[in-house]
């Protein structure tokens, strides 16, 4: 079994490399499934339906999220029908959406569960707990289950991808935008890698224009961030192997794709 992710999509270039570079990576690596972080696509901020459903026509089974779910407000017309998408688990109690989805490939089934972390970031339920409670409902019908981790710390992605080792078969950080060299299989088989990195702007700061975000830290004034729309770009991924029984990653691969690493179909 083949998972391939794809690291947080920002704005308009990182929709226009998934676009045009999915299809290849689907005919090189063959996965079996493909997720997609779009927390960030809509404009670096948040996600609307028609993106929601671009990413379903080019390709993906699953769409995760993260701390910026409810920035477009349009998502609470259609998070509860979109089927395919999921928010992280652990906002409280009644907020819409889901965090766990279960995908059907020719009778066997994956369970993909998002997570956000608690340092740095809004207060939210506490996400190994909740863990907790989505893997015993998640192995009632599968040994297959990807994680989906946004959070901010270092140490709290790694203190999750330890806390899971040998019950998920992979745990993926997203959110902070700069793909780390960290891949590897835990001792009893969890796939991990502290942080996919960012699909969009190259030439920029974790997707945005690079003078505003310079003049925040040389003025400490208030600065509008927008996408860099204008440099180059780059497609940041990772793709797992995962053996159909035990549910045990067997291999990792990192997956960059910019001027200085360009692809090799």
């Amino acid at each position: 079994m083949k998972i391939m992710f794809i690291g947080d999509v920002a704005g308009s270039p990182g929709r226009d490399m998934v676009q045009h570079y999915l299809p290849k990576l689907k005919e090189k690596h063959r996965p079996h499934i493909t997720i997609i972080n779009g927390e960030n696509a809509a404009s670096g901020k948040g996600i609307t339906e028609k993106i929601y459903k671009q990413f379903l026509e080019w390709g993906a089974q699953v769409v995760t999220m993260g701390n910026h779910t409810w920035d477009k407000r349009e998502i609470f017309e259609f998070i509860d029908d979109a089927k395919n998408m999921i928010r992280p688990a652990n906002f409280p109690e009644g907020t819409p959406g889901k965090g766990l989805k279960f995908v059907n490939l020719n009778g066997s089934e994956i369970a993909v569960i998002n997570m956000q972390g608690r340092t740095f970031l809004p207060a939210l339920d506490d996400p190994f707990r909740k863990m907790d409670e989505l893997i015993e409902e998640a192995k009632k019908r599968t040994s297959i289950i990807f994680v989906d981790f946004h959070a901010e710390a270092t140490s709290e992605k790694q203190a999750m991808g330890w806390y899971l080792d040998g019950r998920v078969s992979a745990v993926v950080g997203t959110h902070t935008h700069t793909q780390t060299a960290d891949d590897r299989i835990l001792p009893q088989g969890t796939a991990y890698i502290t942080d996919v990195g960012m699909t969009g702007p190259y030439d920029s700061i974790l997707g945005m224009e690079k003078e505003a975000v310079m003049k925040k830290f040389l003025t400490s004034l208030p600065v509008r961030f927008e996408i860099d729309t204008k440099g180059r770009t780059q497609l940041n991924g990772f793709l797992v192997t995962i053996d159909d029984k035990t549910g045990k990653a067997t291999k990792v691969e990192r997956i960059l794709i910019n001027d200085d690493h360009p692809f090799f179909g």
